[in-house]
């Protein structure tokens, strides 16, 4: 009788020893599953990973699906029996035997009717599904279609269950697994590891999932906020490009506009929040409203820079951000330039060489440290200006310098069509395969027609970003942060589109400007509009004289509408007063008012334009502002 104790004392420790030895490989197991899953941040790699771990460890074939409510951004209802949830195949893994089943193929959506399926159960329920001997009839309540059933069959799969994918409460998908002829079916052992394991990467999936969910929303509202109509740009063939981070936590603060001026001037913009997210995408918003405003107000960039800065420190977030303006006018050829703290701008000639601007670069907007000094240069027919954020050079490797001549080299050389010069660029600095992607650009066509030509065609900000690297946000090249670029090249107009003169400082200067408006007008074949235009520039140039200091020059525009500008050295903007009835002044803006389509008034390095717009007559003649 005590043999008999011992030998059953012997087998119970025996069955022990193999079943602690059992729980010890499971979990170890179940720790490996650490090091393989969630390795990025990028929902279908994890989902893969998912997949690849278990095949052929646990089972030989697996498939991960996910519910397209939850990829869509949706709550997180559980699914009812009224209707089949909607999943998407994300991963497929499997043994090289079962590789001619017919899964349904990653990317799509998955295939639940006619016949109802366990893995809708599965959903249903939030509970695993244990198959241990599949019969003839439990095929197709397994497979997609009849023909998948068919094969599973044929292959000798005989084992299936499904888990559920749960996390923080969410049902996210579903992940079900086979076994074929050669291995012992699944057991309610192997499904309670089944469901371990699916517990664990449920969260590293949502980890992802609600990654993927933050970059969305900064990128969206950083859009947003982006240009999305190319302006009409005189004389100046603009384009863009925007390329945001794989990584959400660098995405936002980047931005970029085109303001049209008066004069048929173009203000240029590029500028970059010391941050990212959210927060800096909503601050780059306010800035570039700003400067939206006060570029209507004053186009000296250095001072336009100045009062940003003051705008930047009333913000709550205490940010900090560069940016780079420029303005070109068409009449003089040129490109006025100031810098707070941003990179300065890449000039290229017609024959491809590229060069720095050199420029005085001041401190970033928010720190308090003005003036800004700027930079007057010629802009010349044939060449280029290029403007960029960091995120196009930067990287975790080198300085600033190595970057900088890295841009420069990228851009030298015999220029590409407009359409290939950014893909160009991004190439030559480091951008991998899969980051061109996400490019997008567009502009206007130099005779300040918005649409497809210059760099690209219409001027929309791109969604893309690399698959490479989405777990680290760099991309595949090393790059961790949005990217912008932002480039122009000046075309020279006729004089059938824009005509400029000097005007005496004494009291001919009005009789002198309604004789060079008349005579153009006639040239231009506007006789219509002689006798109105030349009361509006008799009355703009009596106020430059009486309030200005005297007339400067006057300019006349023809481009849309025709447009009258007179310039003075006088620092105060005209504004419409009330005149009272025995005044003998004081209603000369109004008169301008009534008479024109619009007017208005900004300041400039010298003193200020004021200028007024008529409506071109519907049987006018066009003008060849071309190149």
């Amino acid at each position: 009788m005590a043999g008999l104790e011992r030998l059953g004392e012997t087998f119970r420790r025996a069955v022990h020893a193999v079943s602690t030895a059992a729980d010890a490989r499971r979990l170890a197991w179940l720790n490996e599953a650490d090091s393989h899953i969630g390795t990025t941040l990028d929902l279908q790699r994890t989902a893969k990973e998912l997949a690849d771990f278990i095949v052929p460890s646990l089972a030989d074939g697996a498939a991960v699906d996910l519910l397209e409510s939850v990829l869509l951004g949706g709550g997180a209802a559980r699914p009812t029996s009224a209707r089949v949830p909607l999943t998407r195949a994300m991963a497929v893994s499997a043994i090289d035997r079962l590789a001619h089943l017919e899964p349904d193929p990653v990317g799509e959506l998955s295939t639940f009717h006619p016949t109802p399926k366990l893995a809708h159960q599965c959903l249903l329920s939030g509970r695993p599904i244990l198959v241990r001997r599949i019969t003839p009839a439990v095929y197709e309540t397994i497979a997609p279609t009849a023909r998948a059933a068919a094969l599973l069959r044929e292959a000798g799969v005989h084992s299936y269950m499904v888990v559920p994918l749960i996390s923080r409460g969410v049902l996210l998908g579903l992940a079900d697994f086979i076994r074929c002829a050669g291995r012992p079916p699944f057991t309610p052992a192997y499904m309670a590891l089944a469901a371990q394991l699916a517990s664990k990467a449920a969260v590293l999936v949502d980890n992802a999932r609600l990654y993927g969910r933050e970059r969305e929303t900064v990128v969206t509202l950083q859009r947003a906020l982006l240009p999305k109509a190319a302006p009409p740009t005189l004389g100046l063939e603009v384009a863009s490009s925007y390329r945001p981070s794989a990584n959400p936590s660098g995405v936002g603060g980047d931005w970029f506009d085109v303001v049209p001026l008066p004069g048929g001037r173009t203000a240029l913009v590029v500028g970059d929040v010391m941050a990212h997210g959210l927060e800096a995408a909503a601050t780059m918003g306010r800035l570039r409203t700003v400067a939206r405003t006060l570029l209507s107000l004053d186009i000296s960039p250095e001072r336009v820079l100045a009062r940003l800065d003051l705008a930047a420190r009333d913000l709550e977030e205490d940010q900090v951000a560069t940016c780079l303006c420029v303005l070109y006018d068409p009449a003089l050829g040129t490109y006025r330039v100031a810098s707070a703290g941003h990179l300065p701008p890449l000039l290229i000639d017609a024959a491809g060489n590229a060069e720095f601007m050199d420029l005085a670069v001041g401190a970033p907007l928010g720190t308090g440290v003005i003036p800004y000094d700027p930079v007057t240069v010629e802009a010349p027919e044939g060449s280029r200006i290029m403007m960029c954020t960091d995120g196009l050079i930067k990287n975790r490797t080198g300085d600033a310098g190595t970057w900088l001549e890295r841009l420069r080299a990228a851009a030298s050389g015999p220029q590409p069509p407009f359409a290939d010069a950014f893909d160009m660029i991004w190439e030559r600095t480091g951008g991998g395969e899969g980051d061109t992607a996400g490019a997008a650009s567009g502009g206007t066509d130099g005779n300040g027609n918005g649409g497809a030509s210059g760099f690209g065609g219409g001027f929309r900000s791109g969604s893309g970003s690399s698959g490479n690297g989405a777990g680290d946000g760099r991309g595949g090249d090393g790059r961790f942060d949005d990217a912008i670029m932002l480039a122009a090249a000046p075309r020279s107009l006729s004089e059938a589109v824009i005509r400029e003169w000097s005007l005496p400082a004494d009291g001919t200067a009005a009789r002198t400007a309604r004789r060079l408006v008349r005579t153009q007008l006639d040239d231009w074949e506007l006789s219509d509009l002689t006798e109105v235009m030349e009361l509006v520039v008799s009355e703009l140039v009596g106020n430059a004289l009486r309030y200005g200091g005297g007339p400067g020059s006057l300019r006349l525009l023809r481009h849309g509408r025709l447009c009258v500008e007179v310039s003075d050295s006088g620092p105060d903007l005209p504004q419409i007063q009330h005149a009272m009835l025995s005044s003998e002044g004081g209603r000369g803006l109004q008169l301008i008012n009534t008479m024109c389509r619009r007017w208005g008034s900004c300041r400039t390095p010298t003193g200020k334009v004021v200028w007024a717009e008529q409506d071109l007559p519907a049987t006018g003649p066009s003008p060849s502002g071309g190149r």
